[in-house]
């Protein structure tokens, strides 16, 4: 069912008279099952909408839509598609009990995949999904692959009915469609030459695969399916090793390097994390591959832009994985630059154990464990993907509810920059 949740105002649709509540039937005599079928069949200037009124009467809209002007209807959220794999490392299944329901949904969906990047396993598609992905050309698409032989992604994904991925993704490759893949790796599982292979038959597709990246295993301490090895340091060395290998192979035979290890995986293996120009264009920036050195460069470009704020003392709360070897230097950096004084505050996850080191994953918790009897600081800052848009914190807390505890202000931020650049916040004026 497709509903309308807003119509905008002096909008076309508001013209019409759609209201919010408004079930959307069918465009120029096709039916809509969802918002894909409503963003691309009202791509025309010439419509036929039927449909369903609040008060259950049936309607129908004639549009003649000027110039492609947008039609002024926002619809209600979809129903997600469930995940049906038990995934060795899924996260949802390291989750701890007791957190709000939202977070417990697996969501596992081909379209989510195209609009917003989320990756999905094509586990679940049928084949009136794949002709829609074919007509509607939703491309790229972000797939979680893992690994490309059959048998040693049934184990992986903990599902014996998981179609085969290369046959899925030769038939899309056909039509047209292109993938960035991702690969989560278990010692034991999918490294070695059940990697190797995954690799070869991903390059073997082309210029349909536009970039792969490595990430290695991620556990909490709730991770209660997991039966492979511990990610360790030699392990992840010898992951980068191959997927240099095939990156150095990509960039002579196609021009780019294609295949990427995640940060993760750099600082796992105590190796120097790549400069800017051996990631491109950052096509997996979202995913942990470059985020750190293009978090680097950012600030490297800005840091000309902040002011001099001789003898403040300023706290940055981050994860063992940023703290370790990444922080340091950009607060040296940042220090030099301004004359302030930064504090480097590591904090342990509570909530996942201390093997979940990543800095967007602390919690409220966490955060006031850190800052607690800091009346020394004149300024916090905490990683702002530790907080959702809703405001809270994975446990629940709110942003709000938490700063409002401590004596100094406290401002989540993404790179600095856009908390102590000027006018981004007075709590640093003079």
């Amino acid at each position: 069912m497709v509903r309308v949740s807003r119509v905008v105002p002096e909008s076309i649709a508001s013209e019409l008279g759609i209201l919010p509540g408004t079930e959307l039937l069918a465009v120029n005599g096709r039916e809509i099952a969802d918002f894909l079928d409503w963003e691309f069949l009202t791509a025309e200037d010439t419509l036929s909408i039927e449909a369903r009124t609040p008060d259950g009467e049936m309607i129908g809209f004639d549009v003649e839509r000027p110039d492609a002007e947008p039609l002024g209807v926002e619809l209600e959220p979809p129903t997600i598609r469930r995940c049906a794999n038990r995934c060795e490392f899924c996260f949802i299944e390291g989750l701890p009990p007791g957190l709000r329901r939202s977070l417990y949904v697996r969501d596992d969906d081909y379209r989510l995949s195209f609009a917003y990047g989320n990756f999905a396993t094509l586990s679940n598609v049928k084949e009136r999904d794949i002709a829609r992905i074919l007509e509607y050309r939703l491309s790229p698409l972000y797939v979680s692959v893992h690994a490309t032989p059959w048998e040693a992604r049934k184990v992986l994904l903990n599902n014996p009915k998981v179609p085969n991925i290369v046959e899925q993704l030769t038939r899309l490759a056909e039509g047209g469609i292109q993938f960035h893949a991702q690969m989560v790796i278990v010692p034991g599982l999918n490294d070695g030459g059940v990697l190797e292979q995954s690799l070869a038959d991903l390059w073997a597709l082309g210029e349909a695969v536009l970039s792969v990246a490595v990430v290695p295993v991620g556990l909490t301490q709730f991770s209660h399916l997991y039966t492979g090895k511990t990610m360790d340091a030699a392990t992840a060395g010898a992951l980068i090793e191959r997927v240099d290998a095939w990156g150095d192979r990509s960039r002579r035979e196609r021009g780019e390097r294609w295949v990427y290890g995640s940060d993760e995986l750099y600082l796992l293996a105590g190796r120097t994390l790549p400069e800017a120009e051996h990631y491109g264009d950052f096509p997996q920036i979202e995913n942990g591959v470059g985020a750190v050195t293009h978090l680097r460069g950012r600030i490297a470009e800005g840091l000309e832009r902040l002011p001099r704020m001789e003898g403040r003392r300023i706290g940055v709360v981050t994860g063992a994985a940023m703290g370790a070897a990444i922080m340091p230097v950009i607060l040296r950096d940042l220090a030099r630059v301004t004359g302030a004084h930064f504090e480097l505050i590591v904090a342990e996850n509570s909530l996942f154990g201390p093997t979940t080191t990543t800095a967007g994953l602390l919690v409220a918790a966490d955060i006031r464990r850190a800052l607690a009897g800091r009346t020394d600081l004149d300024l916090a800052l905490i990683p702002a993907e530790t907080i959702n848009d809703d405001g809270l914190f994975l446990d629940d807390v709110a942003f709000e509810a938490l700063r409002a505890e401590f004596a100094m202000p406290v401002h989540p931020s993404y790179d600095f920059l856009d908390v102590l650049a000027p006018g981004a916040t007075q709590d640093l004026a003079a």
